[in-house]
């Protein structure tokens, strides 16, 4: 879940409309999706959530190190590794130590992302924990389970489709709540989907998930060479995720907050979030285990960083959650993070026109106008910049 603190920053923005600007982004996706593949094959009865977790952490700086190795590209975690069980809706990044285990049958949701150059690719996956994650399930999953985890995926596959010139961000959040009705299900409050920009994860534009009274947006029409953390999150519940007492672990630093610290444990963690975090979010074992947990007390005391709490749904409930970065480019909608539905089948079934139309189109856009006469009679035949993926269906 992307946080609602919105950052305004000099970021040297440019764009998709440049080919290297998409092949940064592709590069990340490329690292995320391999990453949580492998964090999915991992996700069986019995494994420590802290060693998933730092699993993942390592495996983002290995693969890394073989791009852009030569020069001063920058690149990371752009989101900390985080898995979240049941009715957990987010944020679950634990420190070393914690002793939280993953269970038989568990609904377990990955969350991470990877940048390359301040280009930023988010990914979110939901999986039952089972013996072995290499295989499908033999028997699926049923229920309030799979109600939960088909109503989350295909929200996300109809968003994928609605994002793009003509439609709007109500457009899509609509489309949200036709499919939690199908699936007797409800869309998470406060989860918003952003627009990203170089080294921002949680731009201005949104898609809220559900709005209420006490959660609105701006309505807004997409446009090409914009990107989106498209962020669906799904509950049996009522969809009010409340903060816990489990210790918040991910925080961003807020870039527009100063303040001379006095502890000399904060003034370490403050330079090390400058130093290797200025923008994005980051999880508190990155830093000294012993001067992060004392140091991160005055900082976010003086509103030197935002933080991530760890929210949950009532207990006994199930949450879903799919994630995934798009690029809004003159040849379509091109997704960078491709998910399968899990073994799990629902008794419900989609049986609306509008819906089952929008599953079943294209993410491409017909080319129109590809040779446009000009006054003089010569024609234009530049094609537009941006093709980044092939993803259609």
């Amino acid at each position: 879940m992307a946080s609602k603190d919105d950052m305004d920053v000099d970021t040297d923005e440019v764009t998709i409309a440049s080919s290297d600007v998409i092949e940064k982004y592709k590069t990340a996706a490329t690292i995320a999706n391999a990453v949580l593949a492998a964090i999915v094959k991992e996700c069986t009865p019995g494994k420590k959530i802290i060693d998933l977790c730092v699993l993942g952490d390592k495996l983002i700086t290995e693969k890394l190190s073989t791009f852009y190795s030569k020069g001063k590209t920058e690149k990371g975690m752009a989101f900390p590794v985080s898995i979240s069980v049941n009715n957990c809706v987010g944020h679950f990044s634990p420190l070393p130590g914690d002793v939280a285990t993953l269970n038989d049958g568990d609904v377990a949701k990955i969350d991470l992302g990877v940048h390359v150059d301040g280009f930023i690719s988010l990914v979110a996956h939901t999986v039952i924990v089972s013996e072995s994650q290499s295989v499908p399930n033999s028997q699926p999953v049923t229920g309030r389970k799979a109600d939960v985890i088909n109503a989350a995926y295909y929200a996300a596959e109809v968003a994928h489709r609605l994002i793009k010139p003509g439609k709007k961000n109500t457009d899509v959040t609509a489309a949200i709540r036709k499919i939690a009705d199908i699936f007797k299900c409800e869309p998470v409050e406060g989860v918003l989907s952003h627009e990203m920009k170089r080294f921002v994860v949680d731009g201005n534009k949104v898609i809220i998930n559900k709005p209420s009274l006490e959660h609105k947006v701006d309505e807004f029409e997409f446009k090409d060479y914009e990107v989106y953390a498209v962020d669906i999150v799904m509950s049996t519940g009522d969809g009010k995720a409340k903060e816990s007492e489990l210790r918040t672990t991910i925080y961003k630093r807020a870039v527009d907050q100063t303040y001379q610290l006095k502890m000399q444990a904060s003034r370490y963690v403050i330079s090390e979030i400058n130093k290797n975090f200025p923008t994005l979010p980051f999880p508190l074992r990155a830093l000294d285990e012993k001067r992060g947990k004392l140091g991160i007390t005055e900082c976010l005391k003086h509103d030197l960083v935002y933080p991530y709490p760890v929210l949950f749904e009532k207990a006994g409930e199930y949450v879903a959650q799919f994630k995934f970065t798009v690029l809004v480019t003159p040849n379509g909608t091109q997704r960078l993070n491709m998910a399968e539905l899990p073994t799990a089948q629902s008794e419900h079934k989609i049986n609306d026109p509008e819906i089952d139309t929008l599953l079943k189109s294209s993410t491409k856009r017909t080319k129109k106008n590809k040779k446009k006469k000009s006054a003089t009679g010569d024609a234009d035949t530049k094609a537009p910049e941006g093709d980044a993926m092939d993803t259609d269906k």
